[in-house]
This record gives C-alpha cells, structure tokens and sequence, in this order.
C-alpha cells in the first residue's frame, strides 16, 4: 500500500475521532457581560502589582497588598479606603539591589506576597523587600493600620524575585512556605517557620526547579479511625526526573507533609520524614504535553474526606491554547500516598538514572506516613522514633509510582482561548435542597468565568468583563457571607457580585440562566436570590420552564416598505447559546441574495412590495433534550402609500443605490438556518474528511493504473517493438520506482515533536492523527509519479 493511502485511511478513521471531542473545547458561556463603569475599582496612581489579597470578614475588610503598600479597603465597597500603610526599600537597599544588576523599578522595590491572619485585629506581612525578603506584623486598630517595628527575616518565608511563584499558609502560629532559599532563586525549599523548624533536602528527587502554586491544611485527625495527623497539602509543577525526554518536561504535582513532623533522630535531622509526591493526572484526549497546574482551591466540607481540590491547569507548549479544569478528592490523594507504591532510581549503562517502581520490601513504619495508631502500637509516638531504615528509604524515595486521577476521570471543563489564571469556588445550597460547587475561573484577558457541573454537565452560566482593557487575572478572594468576589492584577483590585439575578428580565431568560443563585420569584415577577419558598421558580439540570407563567404576546412594530431600499429589521439574542430563526408570514427564512441573517438581526436586500408582512424573530435555545422558543421581535412591513398610514414608523432604509453604512455586525457572515450546535461542525468535518478519504483513494487507484501502463509499455519496448536509445530505457524504469525518500530541504522544514505515553494510574491514552509523522515523505519531482 503507497504512503499516500496510508495517510488517507489514518486520517480518515482517527480525525473523526479526535473531531468528537472539539465540543468540548468550545464550551461557550451562556452570557456575556461587558465592562460597565460601574464596576468596583480600586487603585492608586503610582501603585501597583495588586496581587496579595487577604478576606477579614471580621474585621470587614479586604487586605490588599501591593508595591510598597498595604491597604485596609471596606470589604463592601473596596473603592472605599479605610487606611493605608507605606513599606518602601531604603536608600541603602535599592542601591544594593541594582548594583546586584537588578532592575530598579520592577525588581528592586519591596512587593507585597504574603498575608495571613494572626489574632484578631493582626496581620502577618512579607515583602520582597528589594531581594531580601522581610517580614512584619501589621495591625488594624481604631480604623488604621500600623506596621509594627520588629522586622523578622524572610529568607525561606517569601521569595527574593518578585514574579517568582510563591505559596504560604498558616496553622496556627507556624508558617508553612514554599519558596527559594537563595538569591539566585535555585535552592527551593519547603519550610516551616516556627519553635520546630523543617525543611526539606535539597536534592533533585525533592524538588527539581520548581514553581509551588498552593498550600493549604487538611484537619485529618478528626474523628479519624486510624488516629492520623492533619496534613498540609503542597501543589507546584516541576521538572520531571521520572520520564525520557530530548529536553526538559515539566509535569504537575501534589505534595503533602504532617502537621505533627518533627524530622528524624538521625536520619533526616531538621528534616521533613513525611515528604511525599505524586503526579497529577489532567489529562486531555488528544496527544500532548502534561498540563502545568496554575492555581488550587479547596472547598473544604465539614467532613474532611469529602473536600475537593479544584485546580487550574494550562499547556506547556505554546502551539496549544486549550485550558482545563480537574478536581481531586483529599481521601482519593491520602489514598495513593498511604498505599500507593514508590518509584526508586535505577542506575542505566554506569552514568544514566531511570526511575521504574519499587517491587522490593518496603519498610515497617510505612515510609512518609504520619504517626497513627499502628506507629503507636510500635511505640513510635514521635518522628524522632522512626527508625533509620524507614527515614532512609524516604529519603531516597519521595515520589510514588502512580499519578492522582481526577475526580471524575477526566476534566471537569476543558476550553480554548485565553488562559485560565486562577479561581475561586462557591459551595451554594439551591432550591433543589443540593449543594453545587460554583467556579470562578479567571483569564488572562479579565474575563471571570462563571462554571458549574450539573450531572456530569459543565456548563458556564456566564462571563463578566473585570478590566476595560484586557489584564491577566493574577489572584482572586471570595466572600461568602457578603456574596462578593474580589480579582487582584498589576493594574488593581475590583469587586464583583457573585450573583446579580436583574441581568435576566424574564422568566424563561432565569430558569434557563441555570444559576444556582437566582430562580424567578412569581410574586413580584422578577428574578432575584433564591430563599427557600415555594414561590420561586428554579431548574438547575433539566431548564424546565412549564411553572413559568406564559408571556404577553409581542405587538408588532408597523413599519413602512420603501422599494428598492435596504431595509434592517434589529433582533439580538439574550443567550449565546440561542439560535436565531426569522418567520416571513409564518415560514421559515432563510439567508439568501434577498435575506441577510446576522447576529444582529436581518437585512432585505432591495425591498418590493412582495416584501411586505410580517417577520418574526425567534431565539431558539436547547437544554439537554428540550427546546425552548422565545419570540424577541415582531415587525410589520407596510407597503409605502401615498400618505402614510397612521401610527406606522418609518423603518431605517439604505438607498439601493448607494452603498450600506459601515455597519461591523452587518459585515458578519449570515448565521445558517440550521442550529449552529458543534455537533453539527462535527458531522461537516466528518463529511469532509470522507470526501478527501475519496479523492485520496481516487488517487491511488489512477496512480496504479498509470504504473500497470507504463510497466507494459516498457515491457513492449524491452521486445524490441519500440525502438529508442538504451539510456531512455532505463530512466524510464528508474522513475516508475523512484522511491518517496526525503530531501535535505524537507527535513530542514519539518517540526519534530515526541509524545509521552503516560501508562495506567487512571490517565487517558493519548491517541489522534495529530501524532502522524511524515518525516518519510518527500516531494514529488515528476509529474509521471502522480
């Protein structure tokens, strides 16, 4: 068989295949909400870099952090400054930092990273502080803030580099940071801060160039059967050691230490013994690099074992523009630490390391686990206790074999276009008596999306424009019991509701909003936030609208036909996800030379008088398998008469002589009359790929058929029937069996690429045409090979 076939029945079987899962990589939100003037900002000239946020719900406040400063802001309404307080660098500390060969502005000022709450009116506060990172307590007191005068060393507590990742938490009054230890930003260290100091070994199969996205604590102990210790979990991506790759491959991991570590006797002095990692598994369907983790939250349940890691991953490889979204069970990661296997490094030809699973003897305590109940019942109450051969083989062997799948097996949302950033989740009681987790997922561009799962269904009900010019998202906050969220980036911070129902006016445009927030209250006729009453109309899965009370039937607007004009009739959805569909005296209309649908609306091209009537405008909109229709617009054209008719308006005409205003959403391609759903790109895509399949194999055969007659001709020539020089003759035969071989100039033009097959541990297989290679292929010189 040619390469030719190979390449059309490859593509042909396994396009398709990659095809069906595009709709699932335009996940469109239902709603678009552009910037409005009356967003709440904050920020002052000269600040920046408002990326530090910290939620004083009793104090009522949002601490902010910024370059140099750090602002009290009124927690409903941050444009509203309570009080400020100014850390700049000294003098002598800039003049250090530059000499060092930092930039004065951009690195050599004192950046705020780190917030955490200590008593009750008392802020713990580092800063970069010109590379050499400080620390300091601010208190709130009487409507002020004051930074105290005891400055502590932040070496280890907060990184050197301002734009350096970064993650910290507080459990009780230790500080657990991940950071770098050193200027240079190459001694990475997990530490915790404290009257029991530890840190971890700085070693490669620790911690390999990392970037630490997120900490935080995990109560274990309660009510836990087995008498573990609460836990502190670690997420960062890092250079892995574990896979063959040409060049660096960055993978996504899960770290956890306890709370109650407090190293080893000998073995592992000052050092955590209960350090472990896995791989987080995100995988997509489609052949690529592992995704890089940006940003973690955990909506935390009374009952531990059920909180959930919501994390925010990202490509590595800027070809792709595809973000998803995973979620993790805590008791799904204790699970695979506490008896998962190991991976141990094997030395390959004297100087090469590969890493492959321990199949050995693991030792007694288990390596990495907290102090429990059966290290008790061995008379081990204390890390200290450990024996060497435990801390040992942890030593050597942080990390697990296997990767942590997500929780649903797979992405909970997987979308193309601007980045993710970082996100927020909102555990909200609906109507239906169930808890649903919201997510607010911040982009690159200052968009917030607003996502929740229904059944395995990821649905966005909407996404809010933060900044009037496109800025990355760098952190966000939320607050519950004031309902706000609050998004920081380099240009300030802005404050928005976590649910404003006015946006839908009726009572189908709520049901179907689907938000848990909102339902339609039939008393006042309007929707609101839900409470929990009969009166409210809400359907989360299913967008049943039949408890909606029927609408007022649209009068039409009469409006007078001028032949041989343009005429614009204005229809816009109020749903991204409706389809348009326009009736011309009861029938369906299509775009054509005479009728021009847009997103807009449609436009009659050098009206008649057969033109006149009515038009109807329907918003056609589906959820799961119901079809819901609502009417936006009805017009009436009426013929022009000498005298117009009364009460009839003269419809907006554009002369057919002259050309139309310029006008960008009437320049849009017409909708198509049929619902532009993905499935259907899909089945066109198909469609097309079964054409070209055709045309290929047409190909082939005609390229058979022309060698089977050339080899006969040669045959005739070679009898002497046909006489010609010898040397014809043999280019002749030379160029029926030309080998397809490549070029220097091909191979010098080809992308090499290689992909990892990542085996077992719940990921997806990796499979699609894009992993096709025709490296083999070359040109076609002569037109005799075609």
């Amino acid at each position: 068989m040619s390469p030719l076939t190979v390449l059309g029945v490859f593509c042909g079987l396994f396009l398709p295949l990659s095809l069906s899962e595009y709709n699932t990589h335009n996940c469109i939100p239902r709603k678009s909400v552009l910037y409005q003037d009356n967003m709440k900002l904050f920020r002052e000239e000269g600040i920046w870099n408002y990326s530090t946020m910290l939620v004083r719900e009793d104090l009522g406040l949002l601490i902010l952090g910024a370059r140099e400063a750090i602002y009290a802001l009124d927690i409903k309404d941050i444009s509203i400054k309570k009080s400020v307080v100014n850390w700049p660098v000294t003098d002598e500390k800039l003049k250090e930092c530059t000499s060092k060969g930092k930039h004065a502005e951009s690195e050599c000022r004192n950046f705020i990273r780190a917030l955490h709450k200590m008593d009750h009116n008392t802020m713990y506060v580092c800063g970069t502080n010109a590379f050499s990172p400080t620390c300091v307590n601010v208190t709130y007191s009487e409507g002020h803030l004051t930074r105290g005068d005891r400055l502590e060393e932040g070496k280890g507590k907060c990184p050197f580099d301002p734009i350096q990742r970064y993650s910290s938490v507080m459990v009780g009054n230790e500080l657990y940071s991940a950071t770098s230890n050193n200027f240079l930003g190459s001694e990475p260290v997990v530490l915790r801060s404290g009257p029991s100091s530890l840190r971890t070994v700085f070693k490669s199969s620790w911690l390999n160039e990392p970037n630490f996205v997120y900490m935080d604590l995990v109560p274990e102990s309660d009510n836990n059967p087995e008498g573990d210790d609460d836990k502190v979990y670690l997420f960062f991506s890092e250079n892995a050691v574990e896979y063959d790759f040409y060049n660096k491959l960055l993978v996504s991991r899960v770290g956890r230490v306890c709370k109650g570590d407090v190293g080893g006797q000998r073995t592992l002095q000052g050092k955590w013994t209960s350090f472990l990692k896995a791989r987080l598994d995100c995988s997509l369907p489609e052949p690529s690099l592992p995704s890089i983790v940006q940003d973690v939250f955990l909506l935390k349940d009374s009952d531990w074992t059920k909180s959930v890691f919501y994390a925010v991953f990202t490509p590595q490889s800027s070809l792709s523009d595809v973000s998803t979204v995973c979620a993790y069970n805590v008791s799904t990661i204790g699970q695979l630490f506490d008896t998962g296997k190991f991976k141990t490094p094997v030395t390959v030809e004297t100087s090469y390391v590969k890493w492959v699973m321990y199949s050995g003897e693991v030792p007694t305590p288990r390596p990495g686990a907290c102090i429990n109940n059966a290290a008790r019942a061995l008379e081990m109450t204390r890390s200290l206790d450990l024996p060497d051969k435990t801390l040992q083989f942890i030593s050597d062997h942080p990390l697990m074999d296997e990767a942590v799948p997500p929780l649903t097996g797979r992405p909970l949302l997987v979308k193309k276009g601007a980045m993710f950033t970082c996100l927020v989740v909102d555990n909200v009681l609906a109507l239906d008596g169930e808890r649903h987790a919201v997510l607010f997922i911040g982009t690159e561009n200052g968009f917030v999306q607003k996502a929740v799962n229904y059944a395995g269904e990821m649905f966005i009900i909407e996404e809010i424009q933060l900044y009037r010019t496109p800025e990355p998202i760098k952190t966000m906050r939320l607050s519950s019991s004031t309902g706000q969220l609050y998004a920081g980036s380099d240009y300030g911070a802005v404050q928005m509701p976590l649910c404003d129902c006015g946006r839908y006016e009726s009572c189908l445009d709520c049901v179907l909003a689907r938000d848990p927030y909102c339902g339609w209250d039939l008393s006042s006729g309007v929707c609101s936030a839900v409470v929990n009453s009969t009166k409210f109309v809400q359907s989360l899965k299913n967008g049943d609208i039949s408890q909606c009370p029927k609408s007022d039937t649209l009068k039409p607007e009469n409006h007078t036909l001028v032949p041989g004009n343009n005429i614009k009739l204005p229809c816009q959805p109020d749903s991204n996800l409706a389809q348009v569909h326009w009736l011309f005296s009861g029938q369906p209309l299509l775009s054509g030379t005479k009728h021009y649908i847009y997103n807009g609306g449609l436009l009659i091209l050098n009206a008649s008088t057969n033109d006149a009537g009515p038009y109807t405008c329907e918003s056609v909109e589906q959820v799961n398998s119901r079809t819901h229709t609502r009417t936006m617009a009805v017009y009436e054209l009426q013929p022009q008469t000498n005298k117009a008719e009364e009460g009839t308006e003269t419809m907006t005409t554009y002369s057919h002589s002259t050309p139309l205003p310029h006008d960008p959403s009437v320049l849009e391609p017409p909708l198509p009359p049929a619902p532009r759903s993905d499935e259907h790109r899909v089945v066109g895509l198909q469609v097309s790929v079964a054409v070209l399949s055709v045309m290929l194999v047409g190909l082939v055969a005609w390229n058979v058929y022309k060698g089977q007659f050339r080899s006969k001709s040669s045959e005739t020539s070679g009898a002497g029937q046909l006489k010609g020089p010898s040397v014809d003759v043999q280019r002749s035969k030379t160029s029926e069996i030309k080998p397809l071989t490549p070029t220097s100039s091909h191979n010098a033009n080809n992308n090499h690429s290689a992909f990892i097959s990542f085996k077992g541990n719940g990921e997806h297989p990796f499979s699609g045409c894009n992993t096709l290679h025709v490296d083999g292929f070359g040109y076609i010189n002569d037109e005799s090979e075609i």
